[in-house]
């Protein structure tokens, strides 16, 4: 018996019923189905009380979730893709993502595309792109303290954010580097579009092989965007004597102590896409962010006498 999985915004009450609709639909077609909600990927913010919150990243799975399943649909907005990537990518399972957000800028199909999307879904007429992540660690000497999958961005900063602060940062096997600013983002090509190119980072396409260092707001010059190879490593040490926050994907994060240190690499899982059409990122750039859209109408041919 084939298997497939629902993720789902228990918050969105059309996502809630859609899941029921979807389950009964692949149930009665014959296939085993998991279903879960969302936010069993929302990794949680640590409080003063309790300043680790540390699961590992395998350990987020679902029960019922592993590498037998054919796919997942995801029934929410974007908050829901990055949490329900966390959860299967671990298993390789490729997800169809549905928007029943806002925007939607890592969603697939609307609702009013569902039943066709469904029924490509079912005949096999898809590709899959594989999207990179990162692995984030905090460490306090030996110990682990927290760790995430990271389809977007890791961002560094103090409370308030306004604050400024220091960073020592060693890329690969380069010499550590001082940046002082609000706050650093480390971006995937995927995250490329989101706080950090709010931050004035560049745009990245997504089978691009780099990660990106931007600073928040720095206090220099000096101090811009900085693309690298995915295959370097990064260390961020904090200078600071307060601690900082650190948020991953914008749902979740920790404290960070001076005696900390923040460690990321490219993750060996990968986020995996359902394409019910071939990938066009450009066509993407300009749907959802108004990207190469011409702000000035242009002449239309006209016929010299």
């Amino acid at each position: 018996m084939p298997k497939a999985g629902i993720i789902y915004n228990d918050v969105k009450p059309v996502a809630v019923r859609i899941a029921v609709e979807l389950k009964e639909k692949f149930t009665t077609a014959g296939w085993d189905v998991c279903i879960t909600r969302g936010v069993g990927g929302i990794l949680g913010y640590s409080t003063p009380e309790s300043p680790v919150c540390h699961t590992p990243i395998e350990g987020l799975t679902p029960p019922g979730f592993d590498s037998e399943m054919r796919f997942a649909v995801v029934l929410g907005g974007d908050g829901t893709v990055l949490a329900a990537s966390r959860l299967v990518a671990p298993c390789g399972i490729p997800i169809l993502t549905v928007n029943t957000g806002h925007m939607g800028f890592l969603t697939e199909a609307y609702l009013n595309q569902l039943p066709q999307a469904i029924e490509q879904l079912l005949a096999g007429q898809y590709e899959v792109e594989e999207r990179a992540m990162l692995s984030v660690k905090v460490f306090r000497g030996d110990a682990t303290l927290w760790e995430a999958l990271c389809l977007n961005e890791m961002v560094l900063h103090r409370e308030p954010l306004t604050s400024m602060c220091h960073f020592e940062i060693a890329i690969g096997r380069h010499a550590p580097v001082d940046i002082a600013a609000d706050g650093v983002i480390i971006s995937t090509p995927t995250g490329s579009t989101a706080y950090s190119l709010s931050a004035g980072g560049p745009v990245v396409a997504p089978g691009v092989p780099v990660l990106q260092l931007v600073p928040i707001c720095p206090h220099s010059l000096a101090s811009r965007s900085l693309v690298f190879p995915d295959s370097d490593p990064v260390n961020i040490y904090p200078v600071n004597t307060p601690r900082l926050v650190m948020v991953v994907d914008g749902n979740g994060g920790c404290y960070v102590l001076p005696e900390d240190r923040v460690y990321l690499e490219r993750s060996q899982y990968s986020a995996r896409f359902i394409r019910l059409q071939s990938p066009e990122f450009f066509r993407i750039l300009r749907e959802k962010l108004g990207w190469g859209l011409p702000h000035i109408a242009k002449p239309t041919s006209v016929e010299l006498p």
